[in-house]
């Protein structure tokens, strides 16, 4: 894996495609600058390493060309903020006077670039444009683990423009080694939680665990489409019918492969999708008629902390409840802390994907766990076994 230890930046100007796709709110300030904060490791390093930076990302979905809500010069006054020192914006990503700006920049320089996705030949990862961004830089280095799963220009394409000279930065590099820590070399036993609405989502991802796994435990909306295939009542609960025999067939694949799977015994049931319904717990298989699974149930909670706490490698991906509503955040909350309980005792956790990590955010849990994903789509690809385009540009 080529890092930024391989290179010597002095007197070099670093192009750094980085994920700087932040919320804004009405008045365009950063609400959230995790994403700009994980950066900052990167950028530091080149700085303190007598090199420039030239910063470039994507921000939001602009349509049709430049459109000023969705410029990256929003967010320059949050940059200068958190590096602590000046940021030159340098406007359109490959216009003349981004290029005259970059041309010269002197060591410690740290210029950032309008967004990539004013021009459609970044999403179609067209040639030329990848050439014209090539000559903001010396080096390249990819630190947008976010969208690594993208063939796009600045992520995969432009790596052929530094044979050579293309490396991760060191966010990349953490989640690299994260993920192949748990993918490759996994200590035993190895628990992966795999909630969230939808098992269409998550068939890939499970069959590709289940050669390595010892434990797999099921929550979240899904949980009662395993739950019908065992022939279970499911009332009003959230399933997907067409995935019913594919979920039959995970829990014959995982009994022909030894692999323990944990389906919720009992759920925090609804009868309306709402905070302030009525609720009550029954079991999982008599969910009755006009209500709904929303959480799992105290007795689900026991036994996945038990499995949980006794693991040594755990993979986290998708809460199990709606968590977003305080009366069925209980079976997520709990599984969270068992995480944070096995991580204490030496275990390796991985958490990614949006929503888990939203709820290790939301109970401010990030720094008692082995390592939080910054990347969504890209680690879910990684997890299902798929060469992430953005990766493979700069390994091969």
């Amino acid at each position: 894996m080529k890092t930024l230890h391989d290179f010597s930046f002095e007197n070099k100007r670093a192009l750094i495609r980085v994920d700087f796709n932040v919320p804004l709110d009405s008045n365009k300030k950063v609400t959230d600058a995790t994403r700009i904060e994980a950066a900052l490791p990167t950028i530091n390093y080149v700085l303190d390493n007598g090199g420039s930076v030239v910063l470039m990302s994507h921000l939001g979905r602009p349509k049709g060309g430049f459109d000023a809500s969705f410029s990256l010069e929003h967010i320059v006054y949050k940059l200068e903020e958190l590096i602590g020192k000046k940021v030159e914006f340098g406007g359109d990503c490959i216009g003349a006077n981004a290029i005259e700006i970059t041309k010269n920049l002197a060591a410690g320089s740290v210029v950032l670039l309008d967004n990539l996705r004013f021009y459609e030949e970044e999403k179609k990862g067209e040639i030329k444009f990848a050439d014209k961004l090539a000559g903001h830089g010396d080096i390249y280095v990819n630190d947008a683990f976010g969208t690594a799963h993208r063939a796009h220009a600045s992520t995969a394409v432009i790596a052929n423009n530094f044979i050579g000279s293309s490396c991760f930065g060191l966010l990349m590099q953490k989640e690299l080694e994260s993920v192949r820590k748990v993918m490759l070399s996994p200590s035993k036993p190895f628990t992966a939680i795999i909630g969230g609405a939808k098992v269409s989502s998550k068939i890939s991802i499970i069959q590709n665990l289940m050669e390595k796994l010892d434990n797999l435990i099921i929550g979240g909306g899904m949980s009662y489409t395993f739950v019908k295939a065992m022939g279970g009542e499911v009332g009003n609960s959230l399933i997907e019918e067409d995935y019913v025999k594919e979920a039959k067939a995970i829990l014959d694949s995982a009994e022909a492969k030894g692999v323990r799977i944990l389906i919720p015994e009992d759920s925090v049931i609804a009868d309306a999708f709402s905070n302030d319904a009525n609720k009550k717990t029954v079991p999982s298989s008599e969910i009755p008629t006009g209500w709904m699974g929303l959480d799992i149930g105290e007795t689900a909670i026991t036994h996945y902390a038990k499995c949980i706490e006794v693991s040594k490698t755990i993979l986290w991906n998708g809460p199990m409840g709606v968590f977003e509503m305080d009366n069925f955040q209980d079976g997520t909350k709990k599984i969270a802390y068992s995480v944070v309980a096995a991580t204490e005792r030496g275990a390796y956790s991985l958490v990614g994907g949006g929503d888990s990590v939203a709820a290790i955010n939301k109970y401010e849990l990030k720094e008692h766990v082995s390592y939080v994903s910054t990347g969504g789509g890209a680690l879910l690809e990684l997890i299902e076994g798929k060469e992430l385009p953005g990766v493979a540009a700069i390994e091969k």
